[in-house]
């Protein structure tokens, strides 16, 4: 009986470290994957379709950001990047702000207690995992390409799933915390209506 019992203990250590093994094979390609998208976007410069939409959208969305950027020129330019880098990720430009305003609260210098740096929340690490640890994550546009390449890496990984994106954006994978708040954000803040 005894022998029994250690080879199905022998059985089980075994399957759970070839489990252990698959999954960091997994985490370790989709990081590979991201470092490719992030490499990618850093070259990439697309521009808007319609100059008349975003025209009308930088008027609407001017005025809902006044509450928490009172400089105009800031102001504009931020939110011209925004859609620039929505449009060139096929991200809701308006996902990206609620995104932003729940990260850094429009702080261009945030730092949080992880490290993670500007509008975006983005970790320095990226910057070694893409070569370029010269790059400045508190460059709105360089947090901006960065932060918007992730974001949607993640919803396709996910298969259009936000709640479950969002928390991998966030690091809060299973939890729903962070995609509600940013939902509340969304809906409070950036739909239009």
């Amino acid at each position: 009986m005894s022998k029994l019992i250690s080879r199905l203990i022998s059985l089980l250590i075994i399957t759970c470290l070839a489990s252990i093994s698959q999954a960091a094979v997994n985490a370790e390609t989709d990081k590979s994957i991201l470092r490719n998208l992030l490499q990618q976007a850093v070259n990439d410069q697309t521009s808007f379709e319609d100059q008349f939409h975003a025209q009308v959208w930088l008027l609407d969305m001017s005025n809902r950001l006044k509450a928490y950027i009172t400089d105009n020129k800031f102001r504009i330019t931020l939110l011209k990047s925004i859609h620039f880098e929505a449009n060139r990720t096929s991200l809701p430009a308006e996902l990206m702000l609620a995104v932003i305003e729940v990260e850094s609260n429009f702080d261009e210098y945030a730092i949080s207690v992880s490290g993670a740096r500007g509008l975006m929340q983005i970790m320095p690490f990226w910057l070694n995992e893409i070569e370029l640890p010269d790059k400045n994550l508190f460059n709105v546009q360089t947090n901006l390409r960065m932060g918007s390449t992730i974001l949607k890496h993640y919803i396709d990984l996910e298969k259009g799933d936000l709640t479950k994106a969002l928390a991998r954006y966030n690091g809060s994978r299973g939890r729903a915390i962070y995609p509600n708040k940013v939902f509340k954000a969304l809906n409070k803040h950036w739909f239009r209506q």
